[in-house]
């Protein structure tokens, strides 16, 4: 009996977006379940993986890097978009001006990643009370619709919605890749990791 590998397939995910805005908080509370209290700002970049098991049964293993936000990083978190399957711009909905940034962070993925990743448009600290709000659910629909980007809100702080976000973007990469690629054997594992990263690359 042939032995089944830990994991399907290998996504390389990116999370991007202005400083601040709990980059480092999301991907600690998908690998840990933990909120980061006091959280430092990450200064190049940090990495997380967490294996994740979609309805349909197989398991993905996310390997996921999480970017500095400031502009002095810029040039060295813009080399880790190379391969990126899944991508997740993050802002902060009760900071108006992460917002207004989106469309920024936008085009440095256009320009730098592949163009069949997957991007979301993440509103992170949704569990803070309306009034501290500056962007509305709806406007954040709004431009992620504009744009042909998923959305969500999040918040790092209780868990809301954070296995979703990279659960439903590994669905679509894994669909995308099913439509694209010859049906690949059950028990084969498919890497789609950057030169970035220290494994190999079979892509």
């Amino acid at each position: 009996m042939a032995h089944r590998l830990a994991w399907d397939y290998i996504l390389k995910f990116i999370i991007i977006g202005d400083a601040s805005v709990g980059k480092s908080s999301l991907l600690v509370r998908l690998t840990e379940n933990r909120f980061l209290v006091d959280s430092e700002t990450t200064i190049g970049i940090e990495f997380g993986s967490q294996i994740v098991t979609l309805p349909e049964g197989e398991r993905l293993k996310l390997q996921i890097w999480d970017t500095a936000g400031s502009e002095q990083f810029r040039s060295i978190t813009r080399s880790y978009y190379k391969g990126a399957a899944g991508c997740l711009i993050v802002y902060d909905v009760t900071e108006r001006e992460t917002f207004e940034h989106v469309l920024l962070w936008l085009r440095d993925v256009q320009e730098q990643a592949d163009e069949h990743a997957i991007i979301a448009l993440v509103g992170n600290m949704a569990d803070l009370p309306s009034m501290e709000r500056s962007v509305s659910t709806e406007e954040g629909a709004a431009l992620a619709k504009e744009h042909r980007m998923l959305f969500f809100e999040t918040s790092a702080k209780t868990g809301q919605n954070v296995s979703v976000v990279f659960e439903s973007v590994a669905q679509c990469i894994l669909e995308q890749l099913k439509a694209h690629r010859h049906e690949t054997r059950r028990d084969e594992r498919v890497d789609l990791v950057a030169p970035a990263s220290t494994e190999s690359c079979c892509r």
